[in-house]
């Protein structure tokens, strides 16, 4: 047999890894997508190799990542229960995907992942497979009872890889996981899982990787502008970049004024509420930017019948439904509204603190001559505010009528 795992060196795919060869007596082809883990990557095809694959695969995805998932999404404005940038759930079904077309070319039987079944990770994962190969054997061993009983807790985890020489980050002293890719840091589980504790305080501060501390970051404010086109970041401070590019640059600059630190308690497609933290210092920056600009160049009826749509799209992220009719209907809407999303955003960053400091566009709907308050120069007429008004408060005076007439009975 021949398994693909969905590998990231961590502690669960590291102990599933060898456990799938020990208990489907199989031949496993570890894959990693390079979505911009950074140094977690160093090492890490021979430590697979060290811990029982085959052979390990990791390709270079980031460019992909960010251009055709994360803009994407960032286009259609999602943000989920309001708060969370979606991070880990845009980059599933990017790795779903590229273990499908892996899978395929080796001739392998299944594709196997360490999500729990607690999650959201394992619907991402499969949802995909099923969209793309329907045929295709997808293996959990967090499914598997017996599995489950090997493995209660972390900590027998932790014990199963240090008796099979595994190396592994995770500690019963920093037991939380982590997941890393170009768009955030998410943490969970651990001292998180209770909602009570303080993630901003001083014994969580060796965390973060991302970003500082708001108290730490610098005492100046610093300025950054961003060009769009189309509803997509083409240029940081007047030099035009890639999405990677893009991301990168405000990843670093985000990361140094302590900007995009959440900490939420979400709802799981599963069911169940859980508490996750999260580092996405460049996606807070764009999303931002991304709204200004369109304040600036969208109109009213097209931005609301857009924003209508946001819960709804960020959910079907959320809930691995990417690769689903009805989310590919949405994005063509999405890439519609943002046909005239052109122009320049000048931003402040203090503190953790996004603010803007201007925008500006060839494509702006905003006309200072109607604005104005000043009359002299100003071609809206007030007095046509009269007629509209009174048609407006039309149905509100019958239903007061109406109502009166009723209690006076």
């Amino acid at each position: 047999m021949k398994i693909v795992l969905a590998y990231s060196g961590g502690l669960d795919t590291s102990v599933i890894l060898c456990w799938l060869r020990q208990n489907y007596d199989a031949q496993i082809i570890a894959f990693c997508a390079d979505i911009g883990q950074e140094e977690e990557l160093e090492g890490l095809a021979e430590k697979a190799r060290q811990t029982g694959a085959m052979k390990c695969i990791i390709e270079d995805l980031r460019e992909e990542f960010a251009r055709d998932f994360v803009f994407p999404m960032f286009r259609a404005g999602a943000i989920y229960e309001g708060q969370y940038f979606l991070g880990t759930s845009i980059a599933r079904p990017l790795i779903a995907k590229q273990m499908v077309e892996i899978a395929l070319a080796e001739g392998a039987d299944a594709i196997a992942h360490g999500a729990t079944g607690k999650g959201n990770d394992q619907v991402r994962f499969e949802l995909t497979a099923a969209a793309l190969a329907p045929d295709l054997r997808v293996i959990a061993p967090w499914r598997e009872e017996r599995f489950r009983k090997q493995f209660p807790g972390r900590a027998e985890m932790i014990a199963f890889a240090e008796a099979n020489n595994i190396p592994v980050a995770a500690s019963a002293a920093k037991p939380y996981s982590m997941d890393r890719n170009l768009l955030h840091i998410s943490f969970e589980s651990g001292m998180l899982e209770d909602p009570w504790f303080d993630a901003s305080g001083p014994s969580a501060r060796d965390m973060y990787k991302l970003t500082v501390s708001p108290e730490e970051a610098p005492d100046a404010p610093e300025y950054l502008e961003l060009k769009f086109h189309q509803g997509n970041g083409v240029a940081v401070n007047g030099k035009p970049l890639s999405p990677l590019q893009v991301m990168q640059t405000l990843n670093k600059l985000g990361g140094k004024h302590g900007i995009g630190r959440v900490d939420i308690v979400e709802n799981r497609f599963v069911g169940i509420k859980g508490r996750g933290v999260y580092e996405t210092p460049g996606g807070a920056i764009l999303h931002f930017a991304h709204r200004q600009m369109e304040t600036l160049t969208m109109d009213r009826e097209v931005m609301q019948l857009r924003d209508g749509l946001i819960p709804k799209y960020s959910a079907l992220v959320y809930n691995g439904f990417w690769f689903s009719p009805e989310r590919e209907a949405l994005q063509a809407l999405v890439t519609e509204t943002q046909r005239d999303v052109t122009g320049l955003v000048r931003l402040k960053l203090y503190k953790g603190n996004i603010i803007v400091a201007g925008r500006k566009s060839p494509k702006s709907l905003y006309d200072a001559k109607i604005a104005t308050m000043e009359n002299s120069t100003s071609s809206y007429d007030q007095g046509d505010a009269t007629g509209f008004i009174r048609l407006n408060a039309l149905r509100l005076k019958l239903r007061a009528t109406i109502h009166s007439k009723t209690e006076s009975r």
